[in-house]
């Protein structure tokens, strides 16, 4: 029978140190796949808010076509199982956008209600068998611009005014009605319930959202659904 010789050397292996090397590039790339996750699930949910406010740009403009003006704003601080929550309240101007009035989702992809600013002469009932509200002539007083701080203005004129608070929801209304604060300036400005609003490209201090309504586009719509003379 043949013996082989005993070799006295340790098998070959992974030493601690080098062990400590792989578990440490495991650990860099993990991290890498969760970060590039956790970007691709914030750039998912901004385009499921650009793609929410553009549907309720179009159902503002729906309802005006249907009912012969714009709908009148929710009331924001009531909780969603509140009565009249989600509800057109004529007696505002500024509020959230009145989801159950037009059949819409309640919040952004962050939780926060849509806000939502409606001028009074184009959410006011209908008079003396006027199958609009407003006329050729009525023009609105919001208006956008690029920061707080600004003189320029990006829109003028505007009849109403719709706003995601973002990622952040600074400044917006929750499923139970509570508003998140806000100190900054430009995002205080889509919050403060006045004529004022801005939109600017995202930074790490604004990520709110911001859509329209322009006067002369609405004025059209209604025109060519024989709204308007």
């Amino acid at each position: 029978m043949t013996c082989w010789p005993f070799d006295p050397r340790p098998a070959a292996g992974f030493t601690l140190i080098e062990m400590s090397l792989v578990l440490l590039l495991f650990g860099l790339l993990a991290g890498g796949s969760l970060s590039t996750l956790y970007g691709w699930q914030n750039q998912l949910a901004d385009t499921r808010a650009s793609s929410q406010l553009d549907n309720a740009q179009e159902a503002l403009y729906g309802h005006a076509i249907s009912h012969g003006r714009l709908p009148c704003p929710a009331d924001g601080s009531l909780s969603h199982d509140q009565i009249g929550a989600g509800l057109e309240n004529c007696t505002l101007e500024h509020g959230v956008l009145p989801w159950r009035s037009l059949g819409l989702p309640e919040t952004d992809p962050w939780g926060q209600r849509l806000s939502y600013f409606a001028h009074a002469t184009f959410t006011a009932p209908l008079n003396n068998g006027a199958r609009a509200a407003f006329t050729l002539d009525s023009q609105g007083n919001a208006y956008v611009r690029p920061s707080a701080s600004a003189n320029s203005k990006d829109a003028d004129s505007l009849p109403a005014v719709l706003v995601s608070h973002g990622r952040n929801g600074l400044g917006g209304y929750r499923h139970d009605g509570r508003r998140s604060p806000t100190n900054n300036s430009d995002e205080q400005e889509n919050a403060d319930a006045d004529l004022a609003f801005v939109s600017q490209r995202p930074s790490p201090s604004f990520d709110d959202q911001v859509r329209w309504l322009s006067s002369d586009i609405l004025k059209s719509r209604l025109l060519a659904a024989a709204r308007l003379p």
